[in-house]
C-alpha cells in the first residue's frame, strides 16, 4: 500500500488514464471520449438495462432494433425511470393503443410511407408498453408473448412450415384451416369455446359486422355468392321502408341494423373492408364540401346563407373535379 491507501498497481492506472483526458489545447481527447462513453454504460448497467442497446446507434437490424425498444420500455418503467410511464396501467393506456392505430389507418389511407414508418414504431411500442406492464406485475414476459405468437403462426400454417402439410391454394381455404385448427387447440386444451366468443365486442360495429361474416363462413354458414347477399339487402330495405311508416323507433332502429349488418358481409364477399371504405367515403365527402364551402367563401357568400338548389349546383360541379 502507497501513503494514500491505494494499491501502486491502481495508482498508475489512474494517473495514466487522467494524463489521457488532458491536451494542451483544452479539447478533449480520444481518451476522454471512450471513459465518459464506458461511464455512461456502467451507469446503465447499474440501472439494470442493456447500456449499449440503450445508447447505442439504430441499428438496421430488426431483432436487435426491437430489442433496444424493449430496453428502453425496461427503463423507462424502472425504478429510475420517468414517472409518467411508471405510472401507467393497462386501463390507462387503452385510449393510446387505439389512438395509435388509427393513425396507422390514415397514413396508410393517405398513402405515406414516411408517416407510416414512425406510426407502425409507435403501435409497436404500445404493444411493448403493454407486456412491460404485465412483465413487471409478473403475469408473463414480453418474450412470452412474442413465443405466443410465433408458435401460433407455425402451428396455424402447416401448408407453409410442416413439410407435411396440404397444400392451400386459396384464402379460403387458409382462413377455413385456421379455424379447424384453433378449435382443435381449444378442445385439446378443454376451452371448448363458441365459434363468435372470441370477436372482440370493441371493435367498430361495421368491423365487427365483417368478422362475424368471416368466423361463421368458415364453418359453411354463408351467402352462395356475392349476389344472394344483394338480395339480402333490397329485403332489407323494404322491411326498412315498412318499419319507417308503420313502426316505431325501436324497430326501424333494428332494421336500419340489419341493412348496415348485410351490407357489412357484402363487402366482406366482395373483398372489401367496410370500415375502411367508409373512412374513405366520409373523406371524399369531407373534401368536396369542403370546396362547395370555399366557392361560396370566394363570391363573398356564406352556405348558411345557400338555398339548397345552390348548394347542389356547386356540389355537383365539384364532384366533377373530386
Amino acid at each position: 500500500m502507497t501513503d494514500d491507501g491505494r494499491a501502486p498497481a491502481a495508482r498508475v492506472r489512474r494517473g495514466v488514464a487522467s494524463r489521457a483526458l488532458k491536451r494542451e489545447d483544452g479539447r478533449p481527447t480520444v481518451s476522454t471520449r471512450r471513459v465518459e462513453k464506458r461511464r455512461r454504460l456502467s451507469r446503465a448497467r447499474r440501472r439494470g438495462t442493456r447500456g449499449r442497446r440503450a445508447f447505442g446507434r439504430r441499428t438496421r437490424s430488426a431483432g436487435a432494433a426491437f430489442q433496444r425498444l424493449v430496453d428502453i420500455m425496461a427503463q423507462l418503467r424502472g425504478p429510475r425511470g420517468c414517472p409518467w410511464d411508471r405510472e401507467q396501467t393497462l386501463a390507462s393506456l387503452r385510449g393510446f393503443v387505439l389512438e395509435e392505430t388509427h393513425e396507422v389507418l390514415d397514413a396508410i389511407d393517405r398513402g405515406d410511407h414516411d408517416a407510416l414508418r414512425g406510426e407502425i414504431g409507435d403501435l409497436l411500442f404500445e404493444g411493448v408498453f403493454l407486456a412491460q406492464i404485465c412483465a413487471d406485475e409478473g403475469h408473463f414476459t414480453v418474450a412470452d408473448s412474442l413465443n405466443a405468437t410465433t408458435g401460433k403462426l407455425i402451428r396455424r400454417h402447416p401448408h407453409v412450415f410442416d413439410p407435411q402439410g396440404r397444400p392451400l391454394r386459396t384464402p379460403g381455404q387458409v382462413v377455413q384451416q385456421w379455424e379447424q385448427i384453433k378449435a382443435k387447440e381449444q378442445t385439446d386444451a378443454g376451452q371448448r369455446r363458441a365459434i363468435l366468443a372470441g370477436v372482440p365486442k370493441t371493435l367498430p360495429a361495421l368491423l365487427r359486422a365483417h368478422e362475424i361474416g368471416t368466423r361463421v363462413a368458415a364453418v359453411g354458414f354463408d351467402w352462395p355468392a356475392a349476389a344472394q347477399v344483394v338480395d339480402k339487402i333490397e329485403e332489407e330495405v323494404a322491411e326498412l321502408r315498412r318499419a319507417a311508416t308503420r313502426e316505431g323507433a325501436a324497430r326501424i332502429e333494428e332494421e336500419m341494423g340489419d341493412l348496415l349488418f348485410a351490407i357489412a358481409n357484402l363487402a366482406r364477399k366482395l373483398g372489401i373492408e367496410p370500415e375502411s371504405a367508409l373512412r374513405k367515403a366520409n373523406e371524399k365527402f369531407t373534401k368536396r364540401f369542403t370546396e362547395v364551402e370555399e366557392r361560396f367563401h370566394a363570391e363573398g357568400r356564406s352556405v348558411h346563407d345557400a338555398t339548397l338548389d345552390e348548394m347542389e349546383m356547386q356540389w355537383s360541379a365539384v364532384k366533377k373535379t373530386i
